[in-house]
C-alpha cells in the first residue's frame, strides 16, 4: 500500500505556500500541526522549477514542520504530487517567477 500524500496550504509572511509531506497530524505542542516527512521533485536534467527549488533550499533540512493552527488555510490528501508553489497573499500571484522561455518557433 503507498503511502498517504498530503497537499499542505499555508500562510508564511504574507506568503501563501503549497507543501507536500507524507505526514501530518496534531503537534505535541499545543495549537500546533506537525507536517513531516515533506516531498521534493529531484530534477536531475536542465529543466528546474524555481519554485521547487526555492522550498528545497527553505525546507530541505526540516524534519518536522510545527504550524500554527490558524495558519494553516486547507489540508487535502491527494493521489500524487502536484506543483508546490509560494504565491503572494493579497494578489495570489506567483512569488517566484519562472525564468523566462523564448518563444516557440513557427
Amino acid at each position: 500500500m503507498a503511502k498517504a500524500l498530503y497537499k499542505i496550504t499555508f500562510f508564511n509572511h504574507g506568503k501563501i505556500y503549497a507543501l507536500y509531506a507524507h505526514r501530518v497530524g496534531s503537534s505535541h505542542l499545543w495549537g500546533f500541526t506537525e507536517v513531516a516527512d515533506l516531498v521534493f521533485d529531484l530534477h536531475d536534467g536542465l529543466v528546474v522549477d524555481p519554485t521547487e527549488e526555492r522550498l528545497r533550499d527553505e525546507f530541505g533540512d526540516t524534519k518536522s514542520l510545527h504550524l500554527p493552527m490558524q495558519s494553516i488555510v486547507r489540508i487535502e490528501e491527494v493521489e500524487k504530487k502536484g506543483q508546490s508553489s509560494i504565491r503572494d497573499a493579497a494578489s495570489g500571484e506567483n512569488v517566484v517567477t519562472p525564468f523566462p522561455m523564448p518563444a516557440k518557433p513557427r
